[in-house]
Formats: C-alpha cells, sequence, structure tokens
C-alpha cells in the first residue's frame, strides 16, 4: 500500500534511497509503484516547494531494509523514467536531507567511440564493477535538437585506484559491437590540454576524508543477503562538461 513519508514520523536513513532527476510528470505514487519492483518499500516522500507546489526534480525512496536499499541502487541507477535516467544514492543522515556529497579527487575518465545505443545505463553497469561511481555521471552527452548520443561520455570514480583499473581493462573493450576509448578526462579549470590523473592530483587524493580501502568494486546487482559474486578522442572532446 502506497504510504507517503509526509505521515511517517522518523525515517530509517539507511534504508532510504535518494531518486534524482526525475521529470514534473513523477509523483509519490508512479516512485512507489516502480520501486516496489525490486524491494519492500516502506514510503516514498517528493519534497515540493510551499509556494508552486512543484517538486524540484529529486525524491526519496524508503526501503525496509538498508540490504534492501542497495539492491534497488544496483538495479535502478540510471534506468530511465520518462526519457531521463533516474540518479540514485543513498540518502544522507545529517541535516538537510540531501544526498551523500563526495570529494572530488579528480578520477574522472573520457569514454570515447560510443555506439549510439549506448546509454547511462549500460555504462553505470559496466564501470560499477571497478569502484564507486561519483558526480552527475555517468553521463553520455547528447545533441541539444535531438538527444542523439555524441558518441562520448564521462564516468566519474572516487579514487584513482578504480579509475586505473577501469582504464587497464576498458580500453579497446567492445561495447554494443564498437571498440571504446577510456583515458582520463582533459580538465576543465583552464589547463589546456592537461588531463586528469596527474602525481598532484594523486597526492591530494591521499587527504580524501572519504577515502576508503582501494580496491575494484565487485558486487553486481545480486539480491539482498546474497554473497557477492567473484570476477577476476582529442582535447575538445576529452573535456567533460
Amino acid at each position: 500500500m502506497f504510504t507517503s513519508s509526509q505521515h511517517v514520523p522518523e525515517r530509517n536513513q539507511d534504508a532510504t534511497v535518494y531518486v534524482g532527476n526525475i521529470t514534473d510528470a513523477c509523483n509519490e505514487e508512479l516512485l512507489w509503484e516502480l520501486f516496489v519492483q525490486v524491494g519492500p518499500v516502506v514510503n516514498v516522500h517528493i519534497p515540493k516547494d510551499k509556494v508552486t507546489t512543484q517538486h524540484q526534480g529529486f525524491g526519496f525512496v524508503e526501503f525496509r531494509s538498508e540490504d534492501d536499499a542497495d539492491y534497488a541502487i544496483k538495479i535502478m541507477n540510471m534506468i530511465k523514467l520518462h526519457g531521463q535516467p533516474l540518479r540514485l544514492n543513498k540518502k544522507a543522515s545529517g541535516e538537510g536531507g540531501g544526498f551523500k556529497q563526495t570529494f572530488e579527487v579528480g578520477a574522472n575518465l573520457f569514454i570515447g567511440n560510443l555506439d549510439p545505443e549506448v546509454d547511462e545505463k549500460l555504462l553505470y553497469d559496466t564501470f560499477s564493477a571497478f569502484g564507486v561511481i561519483t558526480g552527475n555521471t555517468p553521463k553520455v552527452m547528447r545533441d541539444m535538437d535531438t538527444q542523439e548520443s555524441k558518441g562520448f561520455a564521462f564516468v566519474n570514480f572516487d579514487c584513482f585506484e578504480a579509475a586505473d583499473t577501469a582504464i587497464e581493462a576498458m580500453e579497446g573493450q567492445y561495447l554494443c559491437g564498437k571498440a571504446i576509448s577510456c583515458q582520463f578526462a582533459y580538465k576543465k579549470d583552464g589547463t589546456r590540454g592537461e588531463r586528469h590523473g596527474s602525481v598532484a592530483e594523486r597526492l591530494l587524493a591521499q587527504s580524501n576524508p572519504d577515502r576508503k580501502a582501494a580496491g575494484p568494486h565487485t558486487r553486481f546487482a545480486s539480491a539482498p543477503g546474497a554473497p557477492p559474486p567473484l570476477v577476476g578522442g582529442g582535447p575538445g572532446m576529452g573535456m567533460p562538461p
């Protein structure tokens, strides 16, 4: 039964998922019906402006347990709703009710030579095997008018170990029948022609307050409670938006 969190006194922060990039047509009942397909939903809440009564493009879905929430993120992140990929993250437990923020280290990759069929969901499913993906990525760059892919995208990781592993594993590999290029993206801070991944950036990353033990992220979309499986362009195009 659909329940809005407006009527729930206290939300389980660890079992709550932030759902971003939702359209104006999305409402709480729709999110409930969508996410109940992947786990037991406790309640749903889409904050709205008190004056306009319009939501601001995001909402929250609380599951029965943290494992259920983690499973939902693995399954539903980058799934398209009304033509836009949903961006899911664990809800922060602090004030303000936002989503977890991550320290930007510069482990940003440029993925080139993409087939038009490659979308954010496929990139997320592919690259999340190597580590935690951060920011507003994966992001496929598209034509403003036609929304067709321009053939390249960006993926940001929370550490250089994950980015290095992704480059080593994915450079020249095939996605949808085309061999992709995978390398560090060009910086967009005015440093002409310099890519991310420099020694200086790596040294700064050592002070990352969110830094965890390095290693590939090998937990794929297995059911909650199941053990994780074991798994063994030019400068203009390489610059993130």
